[in-house]
Protein backbone atom coordinates (compact mmCIF):
# COMPACT_ATOMS: atom_id res chain seq x y z
CA UNK A 1 0.00 0.00 0.00
CA UNK A 2 1.38 3.61 -0.88
CA UNK A 3 2.49 6.29 1.88
CA UNK A 4 -1.27 7.74 0.73
CA UNK A 5 -3.69 4.93 1.40
CA UNK A 6 -1.73 4.42 4.51
CA UNK A 7 -1.81 8.13 5.76
CA UNK A 8 -5.16 8.27 5.62
CA UNK A 9 -6.57 4.83 6.34
CA UNK A 10 -5.18 4.66 9.66
CA UNK A 11 -5.36 1.31 11.07
CA UNK A 12 -5.42 -1.77 9.08
CA UNK A 13 -9.02 -3.08 7.85
CA UNK A 14 -7.83 -6.68 9.66
CA UNK A 15 -7.35 -4.45 12.77
CA UNK A 16 -3.32 -4.02 12.42
CA UNK A 17 -0.81 -1.60 12.46
CA UNK A 18 1.10 -0.47 9.36
CA UNK A 19 4.96 -0.76 8.90
CA UNK A 20 7.56 -0.17 6.47
CA UNK A 21 8.27 -3.36 3.92
CA UNK A 22 11.68 -2.53 4.66
CA UNK A 23 13.69 0.14 6.77
CA UNK A 24 15.60 3.10 4.33
CA UNK A 25 19.39 3.21 5.62
CA UNK A 26 20.54 6.17 6.30
CA UNK A 27 24.64 5.96 6.02
CA UNK A 28 27.33 7.15 8.73
CA UNK A 29 28.07 10.27 5.99
CA UNK A 30 23.84 11.36 5.59
CA UNK A 31 23.96 11.72 9.46
CA UNK A 32 27.28 13.45 9.67
CA UNK A 33 25.49 15.91 7.14
CA UNK A 34 22.40 16.59 9.34
CA UNK A 35 24.42 18.88 12.00
CA UNK A 36 24.34 22.41 11.90
CA UNK A 37 21.38 22.11 9.50
CA UNK A 38 17.55 23.76 9.82
CA UNK A 39 15.46 21.59 11.23
CA UNK A 40 12.95 21.07 8.69
CA UNK A 41 15.82 20.61 5.70
CA UNK A 42 17.10 17.71 8.15
CA UNK A 43 13.13 16.50 9.47
CA UNK A 44 13.16 16.19 4.96
CA UNK A 45 16.02 14.13 4.46
CA UNK A 46 14.80 11.44 6.77
CA UNK A 47 11.50 11.16 5.90
CA UNK A 48 11.29 11.86 2.31
CA UNK A 49 12.27 7.83 1.90
CA UNK A 50 8.82 6.55 3.16
CA UNK A 51 7.11 8.74 1.21
CA UNK A 52 7.68 6.39 -2.45
CA UNK A 53 7.52 9.79 -4.28
CA UNK A 54 3.79 11.21 -2.61
CA UNK A 55 5.67 14.58 -2.25
CA UNK A 56 8.75 16.38 -4.31
CA UNK A 57 12.03 16.97 -1.94
CA UNK A 58 10.85 20.39 -2.27
CA UNK A 59 7.45 20.47 -1.30
CA UNK A 60 8.45 18.44 1.97
CA UNK A 61 10.63 20.69 2.95
CA UNK A 62 8.27 23.65 2.08
CA UNK A 63 5.64 21.65 4.21
CA UNK A 64 7.83 20.83 7.37
CA UNK A 65 9.38 25.03 6.97
CA UNK A 66 5.46 25.41 7.25
CA UNK A 67 4.93 23.19 10.08
CA UNK A 68 7.66 23.98 12.10
CA UNK A 69 6.96 27.81 11.44
CA UNK A 70 4.84 28.61 14.81
CA UNK A 71 7.20 26.90 17.09
CA UNK A 72 8.38 29.00 20.18
CA UNK A 73 11.85 27.90 19.60
CA UNK A 74 13.88 28.63 16.65
CA UNK A 75 16.22 25.29 17.13
CA UNK A 76 12.65 23.70 16.93
CA UNK A 77 13.97 21.12 19.22
CA UNK A 78 16.63 22.88 21.48
CA UNK A 79 18.83 20.77 23.37
CA UNK A 80 20.35 21.84 27.10
CA UNK A 81 22.80 20.01 28.94
CA UNK A 82 21.42 19.27 32.65
CA UNK A 83 25.11 17.69 33.67
CA UNK A 84 27.88 16.13 32.62
CA UNK A 85 26.42 12.99 30.49
CA UNK A 86 22.19 14.27 30.33
CA UNK A 87 20.65 16.39 27.79
CA UNK A 88 17.24 17.40 27.81
CA UNK A 89 15.72 17.80 24.21
CA UNK A 90 12.91 20.31 24.85
CA UNK A 91 9.98 18.74 22.10
CA UNK A 92 7.47 21.22 24.14
CA UNK A 93 7.87 24.94 21.96
CA UNK A 94 4.87 23.31 19.35
CA UNK A 95 1.49 24.96 19.61
CA UNK A 96 0.12 22.60 22.12
CA UNK A 97 3.29 22.51 24.01
CA UNK A 98 4.12 18.74 23.62
CA UNK A 99 5.90 16.51 21.65
CA UNK A 100 2.67 15.50 19.86
CA UNK A 101 3.16 18.96 17.66
CA UNK A 102 6.19 17.86 16.13
CA UNK A 103 4.33 15.17 13.94
CA UNK A 104 0.92 16.33 13.92
CA UNK A 105 1.53 19.87 12.25
CA UNK A 106 2.64 17.60 9.83
CA UNK A 107 0.08 15.12 9.29
CA UNK A 108 -2.64 18.06 9.43
CA UNK A 109 -1.38 19.33 6.46
CA UNK A 110 -0.21 16.44 4.67
CA UNK A 111 -4.47 15.19 5.00
CA UNK A 112 -4.99 18.59 3.60
CA UNK A 113 -2.86 17.83 0.56
CA UNK A 114 -3.56 14.48 -0.25
CA UNK A 115 -7.56 14.60 0.61
CA UNK A 116 -8.05 18.34 -1.74
CA UNK A 117 -6.13 15.81 -4.49
CA UNK A 118 -8.28 12.86 -4.02
CA UNK A 119 -11.35 15.69 -3.30
CA UNK A 120 -12.22 13.33 -0.50
CA UNK A 121 -13.38 14.43 2.97
CA UNK A 122 -12.56 11.78 6.08
CA UNK A 123 -13.76 11.40 9.83
CA UNK A 124 -11.01 11.01 12.62
CA UNK A 125 -11.83 9.69 15.57
CA UNK A 126 -8.76 9.49 17.95
CA UNK A 127 -7.94 8.54 21.71
CA UNK A 128 -6.17 10.95 23.89
CA UNK A 129 -4.41 10.21 27.55
CA UNK A 130 -3.98 13.94 27.41
CA UNK A 131 -2.17 15.92 24.90
CA UNK A 132 -2.26 14.06 21.71
CA UNK A 133 -6.38 15.44 21.76
CA UNK A 134 -5.05 18.71 21.58
CA UNK A 135 -2.37 18.58 19.61
CA UNK A 136 -4.41 16.77 16.63
CA UNK A 137 -7.24 19.49 17.22
CA UNK A 138 -4.74 22.32 16.85
CA UNK A 139 -3.50 20.28 13.88
CA UNK A 140 -7.02 19.69 12.50
CA UNK A 141 -8.88 22.44 13.79
CA UNK A 142 -11.12 24.34 10.50
CA UNK A 143 -9.79 22.80 7.77
CA UNK A 144 -12.29 21.95 5.11
CA UNK A 145 -12.35 17.99 4.26
CA UNK A 146 -11.30 16.53 8.24
CA UNK A 147 -14.30 16.03 11.27
CA UNK A 148 -12.14 15.36 14.38
CA UNK A 149 -13.77 13.72 17.37
CA UNK A 150 -11.54 13.05 20.38
CA UNK A 151 -11.97 10.77 23.15
CA UNK A 152 -10.60 11.46 26.65
CA UNK A 153 -11.07 9.99 30.13
CA UNK A 154 -13.20 12.01 31.72
CA UNK A 155 -11.54 13.60 34.86
CA UNK A 156 -8.21 11.64 34.05
CA UNK A 157 -6.54 14.47 32.39
CA UNK A 158 -5.07 17.73 33.79
CA UNK A 159 -6.98 21.00 33.36
CA UNK A 160 -4.52 22.52 30.78
CA UNK A 161 -4.75 19.48 28.81
CA UNK A 162 -8.40 19.29 28.82
CA UNK A 163 -8.91 23.01 28.10
CA UNK A 164 -6.53 23.26 25.12
CA UNK A 165 -9.45 20.67 23.72
CA UNK A 166 -12.89 21.89 24.96
CA UNK A 167 -11.78 25.36 24.14
CA UNK A 168 -11.88 25.22 20.41
CA UNK A 169 -14.91 26.01 18.52
CA UNK A 170 -14.32 25.78 15.31
CA UNK A 171 -17.07 23.83 14.01
CA UNK A 172 -15.05 20.46 12.72
CA UNK A 173 -14.10 19.68 16.21
CA UNK A 174 -15.63 17.42 18.70
CA UNK A 175 -14.75 16.51 22.50
CA UNK A 176 -16.02 13.46 24.03
CA UNK A 177 -15.26 12.61 28.03
CA UNK A 178 -15.43 8.90 28.66
CA UNK A 179 -16.48 7.66 31.74
CA UNK A 180 -13.81 5.24 31.81
CA UNK A 181 -10.01 5.31 31.72
CA UNK A 182 -7.47 5.52 28.15
CA UNK A 183 -7.53 2.29 27.37
CA UNK A 184 -11.20 2.10 27.52
CA UNK A 185 -11.16 5.26 25.01
CA UNK A 186 -8.78 3.50 22.60
CA UNK A 187 -10.63 0.01 22.74
CA UNK A 188 -13.80 2.53 21.26
CA UNK A 189 -11.84 3.97 18.69
CA UNK A 190 -10.37 0.06 17.53
CA UNK A 191 -13.73 -1.04 18.07
CA UNK A 192 -15.12 1.38 15.35
CA UNK A 193 -12.51 1.26 12.37
CA UNK A 194 -12.98 -2.79 13.15
CA UNK A 195 -16.72 -2.13 12.10
CA UNK A 196 -16.44 -2.24 8.38
CA UNK A 197 -19.89 -0.60 8.29
CA UNK A 198 -19.43 2.53 9.88
CA UNK A 199 -15.84 2.48 9.31
CA UNK A 200 -16.86 3.07 5.63
CA UNK A 201 -19.74 5.06 6.38
CA UNK A 202 -18.34 7.48 8.21
CA UNK A 203 -14.65 7.52 6.02
CA UNK A 204 -12.93 6.87 9.55
CA UNK A 205 -9.03 7.99 9.57
CA UNK A 206 -6.84 8.46 12.49
CA UNK A 207 -4.57 10.46 13.99
CA UNK A 208 -3.20 8.66 17.10
CA UNK A 209 0.07 6.73 16.91
CA UNK A 210 -1.16 3.62 15.68
CA UNK A 211 -1.18 5.74 12.41
CA UNK A 212 2.22 5.19 10.74
CA UNK A 213 2.49 9.04 9.63
CA UNK A 214 3.31 9.83 13.30
CA UNK A 215 6.12 7.48 13.57
CA UNK A 216 7.77 8.62 10.57
CA UNK A 217 7.57 12.36 11.46
CA UNK A 218 9.13 11.77 15.05
CA UNK A 219 12.23 9.18 13.86
CA UNK A 220 13.34 12.56 12.47
CA UNK A 221 14.13 14.47 15.52
CA UNK A 222 16.17 11.22 16.63
CA UNK A 223 18.77 11.71 14.08
CA UNK A 224 18.97 15.53 14.60
CA UNK A 225 19.75 15.07 18.16
CA UNK A 226 22.44 12.49 17.58
CA UNK A 227 23.86 14.14 14.80
CA UNK A 228 24.42 17.01 17.19
CA UNK A 229 26.46 15.29 19.80
CA UNK A 230 28.77 13.71 17.38
CA UNK A 231 26.71 10.58 15.87
CA UNK A 232 27.69 8.39 13.78
CA UNK A 233 31.12 8.67 15.17
CA UNK A 234 29.98 7.57 18.81
CA UNK A 235 26.69 6.28 20.01
CA UNK A 236 24.25 8.01 21.90
CA UNK A 237 21.62 6.99 23.98
CA UNK A 238 18.02 8.30 24.47
CA UNK A 239 15.77 7.92 27.64
CA UNK A 240 11.78 8.39 26.73
CA UNK A 241 9.24 8.44 29.07
CA UNK A 242 6.46 6.08 27.20
CA UNK A 243 3.19 4.80 27.77
CA UNK A 244 2.08 3.86 24.56
CA UNK A 245 5.03 3.00 23.52
CA UNK A 246 5.04 5.15 20.16
CA UNK A 247 7.60 8.20 20.52
CA UNK A 248 10.26 5.14 21.98
CA UNK A 249 9.15 3.16 18.79
CA UNK A 250 10.37 5.92 16.51
CA UNK A 251 13.78 5.86 18.40
CA UNK A 252 13.81 1.62 17.36
CA UNK A 253 13.08 2.59 13.82
CA UNK A 254 16.00 5.06 13.74
CA UNK A 255 18.51 2.45 14.93
CA UNK A 256 17.20 -0.17 12.54
CA UNK A 257 17.88 3.17 9.96
CA UNK A 258 21.30 2.95 10.68
CA UNK A 259 21.60 5.44 13.58
CA UNK A 260 24.20 4.06 16.37
CA UNK A 261 22.16 4.35 19.33
CA UNK A 262 24.08 2.74 22.86
CA UNK A 263 20.47 2.04 24.12
CA UNK A 264 16.84 3.21 24.46
CA UNK A 265 15.94 3.78 28.25
CA UNK A 266 11.92 4.21 29.03
CA UNK A 267 11.12 5.40 32.00
CA UNK A 268 7.19 4.43 33.24
CA UNK A 269 5.33 5.82 36.08
CA UNK A 270 3.46 3.36 38.42
CA UNK A 271 1.45 2.12 35.36
CA UNK A 272 4.28 0.10 34.22
CA UNK A 273 3.15 -2.77 31.81
CA UNK A 274 6.40 -1.60 29.78
CA UNK A 275 9.22 -1.51 32.81
CA UNK A 276 7.29 -5.06 33.61
CA UNK A 277 7.98 -6.81 30.18
CA UNK A 278 11.45 -5.38 29.62
CA UNK A 279 12.01 -6.93 33.35
CA UNK A 280 10.55 -10.12 33.38
CA UNK A 281 9.51 -11.04 29.74
CA UNK A 282 6.16 -11.07 30.55
CA UNK A 283 3.30 -8.49 29.55
CA UNK A 284 0.66 -8.72 31.97
CA UNK A 285 -2.71 -6.46 32.18
CA UNK A 286 -3.45 -4.64 35.45
CA UNK A 287 -5.99 -1.66 36.71
CA UNK A 288 -4.95 1.55 34.98
CA UNK A 289 -3.88 4.07 37.87
CA UNK A 290 -4.19 7.50 38.20
CA UNK A 291 -1.19 9.16 38.24
CA UNK A 292 0.98 13.02 38.29
CA UNK A 293 1.77 12.16 34.67
CA UNK A 294 -1.13 10.99 33.36
CA UNK A 295 -0.22 10.59 29.68
CA UNK A 296 1.58 7.49 30.51
CA UNK A 297 -1.82 6.50 32.02
CA UNK A 298 -1.71 2.99 30.31
CA UNK A 299 -1.91 -0.61 30.31
CA UNK A 300 -2.11 -1.66 27.01
CA UNK A 301 1.00 -0.24 24.65
CA UNK A 302 -0.82 0.28 21.06
CA UNK A 303 2.14 0.50 19.45
CA UNK A 304 3.95 -2.41 21.22
CA UNK A 305 2.43 -4.70 18.33
CA UNK A 306 5.09 -3.11 15.60
CA UNK A 307 7.75 -4.33 17.96
CA UNK A 308 6.28 -7.67 18.31
CA UNK A 309 6.27 -7.46 14.92
CA UNK A 310 9.90 -7.22 14.28
CA UNK A 311 10.47 -9.80 17.07
CA UNK A 312 8.66 -12.59 15.28
CA UNK A 313 10.31 -11.95 12.29
CA UNK A 314 8.18 -9.93 11.00
CA UNK A 315 5.25 -12.62 10.94
CA UNK A 316 2.09 -11.23 10.67
CA UNK A 317 -0.07 -13.80 11.82
CA UNK A 318 1.78 -14.72 14.49
CA UNK A 319 1.47 -11.22 15.93
CA UNK A 320 -1.94 -11.11 15.33
CA UNK A 321 -2.19 -14.85 17.19
CA UNK A 322 0.01 -13.18 20.38
CA UNK A 323 -2.10 -10.11 20.72
CA UNK A 324 -5.71 -12.18 20.45
CA UNK A 325 -4.27 -13.78 23.23
CA UNK A 326 -3.28 -10.92 25.11
CA UNK A 327 -6.91 -9.57 25.14
CA UNK A 328 -8.53 -12.59 26.13
CA UNK A 329 -6.15 -13.49 29.30
CA UNK A 330 -4.17 -10.33 30.04
CA UNK A 331 -1.00 -11.76 29.38
CA UNK A 332 1.55 -12.09 26.94
CA UNK A 333 4.92 -14.01 26.69
CA UNK A 334 6.89 -14.25 23.55
CA UNK A 335 10.10 -16.43 24.82
CA UNK A 336 13.21 -16.27 26.35
CA UNK A 337 14.57 -15.63 22.85
CA UNK A 338 12.85 -13.08 21.86
CA UNK A 339 12.78 -11.11 24.80
CA UNK A 340 16.54 -11.24 24.92
CA UNK A 341 16.39 -9.44 21.18
CA UNK A 342 14.10 -6.92 23.02
CA UNK A 343 16.88 -6.24 25.59
CA UNK A 344 19.43 -5.56 23.15
CA UNK A 345 17.79 -2.53 22.70
CA UNK A 346 15.78 -1.67 25.68
CA UNK A 347 15.84 -0.89 29.29
CA UNK A 348 12.85 0.51 31.33
CA UNK A 349 13.11 1.95 34.81
CA UNK A 350 9.64 2.69 37.05
CA UNK A 351 9.16 5.86 38.96
CA UNK A 352 6.33 5.92 41.95
CA UNK A 353 4.48 9.07 42.64
CA UNK A 354 6.70 10.28 45.56
CA UNK A 355 9.76 9.56 43.14
CA UNK A 356 7.93 11.86 40.46
CA UNK A 357 7.89 14.81 42.68
CA UNK A 358 11.52 14.03 44.35
CA UNK A 359 12.92 13.81 40.70
CA UNK A 360 10.99 17.34 39.48
CA UNK A 361 12.10 19.37 43.02
CA UNK A 362 15.76 17.79 42.25
CA UNK A 363 15.94 19.20 39.00
CA UNK A 364 14.63 22.34 40.25
CA UNK A 365 16.85 22.87 43.19
CA UNK A 366 20.65 22.14 41.07
CA UNK A 367 19.27 23.60 37.85
CA UNK A 368 16.50 26.13 37.99
CA UNK A 369 14.72 23.92 35.55
CA UNK A 370 10.91 23.65 36.07
CA UNK A 371 10.25 20.31 34.31
CA UNK A 372 6.72 18.69 34.00
CA UNK A 373 6.54 14.59 35.41
CA UNK A 374 6.71 12.92 32.13
CA UNK A 375 9.80 15.01 31.53
CA UNK A 376 11.36 14.36 34.43
CA UNK A 377 10.41 10.35 34.31
CA UNK A 378 12.68 10.58 31.43
CA UNK A 379 15.50 12.51 33.16
CA UNK A 380 15.30 10.07 36.43
CA UNK A 381 15.65 7.41 33.41
CA UNK A 382 18.44 8.79 32.19
CA UNK A 383 20.34 8.97 35.71
CA UNK A 384 19.48 5.67 36.76
CA UNK A 385 20.04 3.67 33.77
CA UNK A 386 22.34 6.22 31.34
CA UNK A 387 26.49 5.12 31.02
CA UNK A 388 29.07 8.04 32.27
CA UNK A 389 30.81 7.77 29.06
CA UNK A 390 27.60 7.53 26.43
CA UNK A 391 25.69 10.83 26.01
CA UNK A 392 22.07 10.49 26.70
CA UNK A 393 19.34 12.58 25.89
CA UNK A 394 16.48 12.55 27.67
CA UNK A 395 13.00 13.60 26.20
CA UNK A 396 11.16 16.64 26.95
CA UNK A 397 8.04 15.81 26.65
CA UNK A 398 5.79 18.51 27.45
CA UNK A 399 6.14 22.22 28.73
CA UNK A 400 5.93 22.34 32.33
CA UNK A 401 2.71 24.72 32.86
CA UNK A 402 0.74 21.70 31.48
CA UNK A 403 0.55 20.38 34.56
CA UNK A 404 1.34 23.53 37.07
CA UNK A 405 -0.04 21.52 40.31
CA UNK A 406 2.32 18.62 40.43
CA UNK A 407 5.14 21.54 39.40
CA UNK A 408 4.28 23.10 42.54
CA UNK A 409 3.62 20.63 44.83
CA UNK A 410 7.27 19.40 44.18
CA UNK A 411 8.93 23.00 43.62
CA UNK A 412 6.45 25.39 45.33
CA UNK A 413 6.85 27.59 42.24
CA UNK A 414 3.27 27.28 39.85
CA UNK A 415 4.51 27.60 36.31
CA UNK A 416 2.66 30.27 34.08
CA UNK A 417 0.61 29.83 31.05
CA UNK A 418 2.60 31.05 27.65
CA UNK A 419 0.85 34.81 26.89
CA UNK A 420 -0.96 33.35 23.93
CA UNK A 421 -2.71 30.80 26.47
CA UNK A 422 -2.83 33.19 29.16
CA UNK A 423 -6.96 33.46 29.07
CA UNK A 424 -7.23 29.58 28.66
CA UNK A 425 -8.91 29.19 32.02
CA UNK A 426 -11.87 31.58 31.28
CA UNK A 427 -12.64 30.28 27.86
CA UNK A 428 -15.95 28.81 26.87
CA UNK A 429 -15.32 24.98 27.07
CA UNK A 430 -17.61 22.38 24.79
CA UNK A 431 -17.62 18.38 25.28
CA UNK A 432 -20.11 15.46 25.57
CA UNK A 433 -19.87 13.44 28.21
CA UNK A 434 -20.60 9.74 27.51
CA UNK A 435 -20.53 6.23 29.05
CA UNK A 436 -18.33 3.39 27.92
CA UNK A 437 -20.97 2.11 25.22
CA UNK A 438 -19.62 1.76 21.51
CA UNK A 439 -23.29 2.15 20.29
CA UNK A 440 -23.69 5.27 22.09
CA UNK A 441 -20.36 6.65 20.68
CA UNK A 442 -21.12 5.70 17.24
CA UNK A 443 -24.70 7.21 17.15
CA UNK A 444 -22.82 10.62 19.02
CA UNK A 445 -20.51 10.56 15.48
CA UNK A 446 -23.57 10.64 13.18
CA UNK A 447 -25.55 13.20 14.40
CA UNK A 448 -22.66 15.19 14.55
CA UNK A 449 -21.10 14.34 11.67
CA UNK A 450 -21.02 17.47 8.82
CA UNK A 451 -22.86 15.78 5.57
CA UNK A 452 -22.64 16.86 1.84
CA UNK A 453 -20.82 20.22 2.43
CA UNK A 454 -20.20 21.74 -0.93
CA UNK A 455 -16.89 23.04 -2.07
CA UNK A 456 -16.49 26.48 -1.09
CA UNK A 457 -19.39 26.36 1.57
CA UNK A 458 -18.88 27.33 4.67
CA UNK A 459 -20.39 25.35 7.62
Amino acid sequence: MGFEDVLLTGLARDGGLYVPESWPQVSPQQIRALAGLPYGEAAARIIEPFLGGALEAGELRALLNDAYAGFDHLAVAPLKQLDSHIWLMELFHGPTLAFKDFALQVVGRLFDRVLAKRKRRVTIVGATSGDTGSAAIEACRGRERVEIFILHPQGRVSEVQRRQMTTVMDKNVHNIAIQGSFDDCQDLVKAMFNDTGFRDEMDLSAVNSINWARIMVQIAYYFVAAAALGAPDRKIAFAVPSGNFGNVFAGYAAARMGLPLAKLIIGSNRNDILTRFFDTGLMTMAEVQPTHSPSMDIQVSSNFERLLFELYGRDGAAVAKAMTGFRETGALEPGAQRWRKAREDFEAVRLDEAQTLAEIARLYRETGELIDPHSAIGIAAARLKGVSDVPTIALGTAHATKFPDAVEKATGQRPALPSRLGDLMEREERCAVLPNNLAQIQDFVRRHIRRNVPENETV
